[in-house]
C-alpha cells in the first residue's frame, strides 16, 4: 500500500507540474475519490499541498527544471 500511494503522489505531482488540470480531475485520474483526499495523502507524504507544489514547481521548459 505505501508503494501505491507514494506512485500516486509521484503521478499527481508530475500532472500537476505539467498540465492546468484543476486539482480535482487530477485526483480523480490518479485514483482519490476528491480533492480533500488527494490534499491529504499529498501533505502526508510530500509536506506541502499539491497548490503549494504547482506553485513551486517550475514551468515545463524552464530553465530550471533541466538541472
Amino acid at each position: 500500500m505505501t508503494y501505491l500511494a507514494s506512485w500516486r503522489i509521484d503521478l499527481a505531482a508530475d500532472l500537476l507540474r505539467e498540465t492546468k488540470a484543476t486539482v480535482g480531475s487530477i485526483a480523480r485520474r490518479v485514483g482519490y475519490a476528491n480533492t480533500f483526499a488527494l490534499s491529504v495523502a499529498f501533505k502526508r507524504l510530500r509536506g506541502i499541498t499539491p497548490t503549494q507544489h504547482r506553485i513551486a514547481a517550475p514551468p515545463p521548459g524552464s530553465e530550471n527544471e533541466r538541472r
